[in-house]
C-alpha cells in the first residue's frame, strides 16, 4: 500500500532585492514572536525573549558586499528568509538568520533556503559553513539533514543593563595582574593556548590557522562564538593575560579576552578564553571597566542592552567566574559545521619494518 506523498512548496528562491527590505524586517519579527507557524535559529540576543534580529540587524551601510540573503518567495509574498555572513580571508560562511513562515511549510522553506546556499557555496568556493541555533522547533534536524555534523554546543550568559559597571582598572592596576592588550607578536601564543583549551576534535574542525590570530582590530574573528557576527557593529579590542611564569620560554598565556562595545542596539560583548587552572576573574573585571570606560566617555555608545558572552560547555569554570560577576545563563546554543573540502591524511614519517 502506498502513501501520498506531501506536495513541495510551491514558489522559488531568489536573491533578495533592495525593495525587500521592508518585507524582510517583518518577516524576521515575525519569525522572533515564537508563533506555532513560524521558525527560526532561536539564537538569543538582548531582553527576554530576545530576538535575532535585534542582535544581527542589517542597515544597509553594513551590508557587505560578499554578504548573501536570499529569500522564498509564495503567492507574491516573502515566506523564507536565509542571510549569511562570508568570511572571504578564510573561505568560511556563517549563517546568522533562517526564518520561514507556515505551519506545514517552514521545514520545507527553510531546507530549499539551504540547499539554495549550499549550492552557491560550492560554485563560490566556500571551504565550511558554519551555524549555530536552539535545538528547538526542528534546527538541529534539518541542518543535519543537509550535511551539517554537531560539533558543539555553547551557553549564552547575559549581564542586566540595570547592575552597575565595575570602576575601569588603571594600568598600573592591570599590569598587577598581566593583563595587556594584545600585540603583534602574540599570535603563536594565542594559538597554543586556543590549542591547551580546546579539544583536539573542535581543533582540527575549526582549523584556525596561525595567520589567522594575526589579524587584529575590527576585522578580528577567532576564536570563534555562536554570536560572532555582533563584531561587525562594535568596537573591538582584545587583551590577553601574561602567565606569571611564562611558561618555558616566557610568552605563556593564562587568558585572553574579546571586547566589542556595541553602537548599535544591541548588548555589548564579552569572550574569555583562559586555562582551567588560571582564575579568568580579573580578566572579566577587566573587559566590564572596558566597556564602562567607553560607555561613559560620550563617544555615542549606550548601555541599554547589558553584555553577553558565549561559553562552550569545555570551557568551564568560566561560566562560574562569569555568574559571579552578575551574569545568568539565558540560553543554550548548537553548533554545527559542513565542510566542503576533503580531508586527508598529513604525511608523516613512520617507522621502518623489515619483511
Amino acid at each position: 500500500m502506498s502513501a501520498l506523498r506531501t506536495p513541495r512548496s510551491s514558489g522559488k528562491v531568489r536573491a533578495a532585492r533592495l525593495t525587500d527590505l521592508a518585507a524582510l524586517g517583518e518577516l524576521s519579527r515575525l519569525c522572533q514572536s515564537d508563533g506555532a507557524d513560524t521558525r527560526s535559529l532561536g539564537l538569543p540576543v538582548n531582553g527576554p525573549p530576545i530576538g535575532v534580529f535585534s542582535l544581527f540587524r542589517l542597515p544597509l551601510g553594513a551590508f557587505r558586499p560578499n554578504d548573501l540573503m536570499y529569500v522564498y518567495e509564495q503567492d507574491g509574498r516573502l515566506a523564507g528568509l536565509v542571510r549569511v555572513e562570508r568570511e572571504t580571508t578564510r573561505d568560511e560562511w556563517t549563517i546568522v538568520e533562517l526564518d520561514g513562515v507556515g505551519m506545514a511549510d517552514a521545514g520545507d522553506i527553510r531546507y530549499r533556503l539551504v540547499q539554495q546556499l549550499l549550492r552557491e557555496g560550492a560554485k563560490r568556493g566556500a571551504a565550511r559553513f558554519h551555524v549555530a541555533c536552539a535545538d528547538d522547533n526542528g534546527n538541529v534536524e534539518l541542518l543535519m539533514q543537509a550535511g551539517f555534523i554537531r560539533y558543539g554546543e555553547e551557553h549564552v550568559l547575559s549581564r542586566d543593563a540595570d547592575m552597575d559597571l565595575p570602576e575601569p582598572w588603571t594600568d598600573k592596576r592591570a599590569a598587577a595582574h598581566g593583563i595587556r592588550p594584545v600585540g603583534g607578536t602574540d599570535a603563536l601564543a594565542l594559538h597554543r593556548l586556543y590549542g591547551a583549551v580546546t579539544p583536539n576534535p573542535v581543533v582540527r574542525l575549526e582549523a584556525i590557522r596561525l595567520p589567522d590570530w594575526e589579524r587584529q582590530g575590527t576585522h578580528w574573528r577567532v576564536p570563534r562564538s555562536s554570536l560572532a557576527p555582533i563584531l561587525r557593529f562594535a568596537d573591538v579590542e582584545a587583551f590577553v593575560q601574561v602567565a606569571k611564569d611564562g611558561g618555558k620560554d616566557g610568552t605563556q598565556l593564562d587568558g585572553f579576552l574579546q571586547v566589542g562595545v556595541a553602537k548599535e542596539d544591541q548588548p555589548h560583548y564579552l569572550k574569555v578564553m583562559a586555562r582551567p587552572e588560571a582564575d579568568a576573574s580579573a580578566l572579566i573585571g577587566y573587559g566590564l571597566g572596558i566597556i564602562a570606560a567607553r560607555t561613559e566617555r560620550g563617544g555615542g555608545h549606550r548601555h541599554d542592552h547589558g553584555v553577553i558572552a558565549p561559553v562552550r560547555t569545555y570551557e568551564a569554570p568560566i561560566d562560574r567566574r562569569l555568574e559571579e560577576d552578575g551574569f545568568a545563563s539565558i540560553a543554550s546554543v548548537t553548533l554545527l559545521m559542513k565542510e566542503t573540502l576533503v580531508r586527508v591524511a598529513e604525511p608523516a614519517l613512520v617507522p621502518a619494518g623489515v619483511r
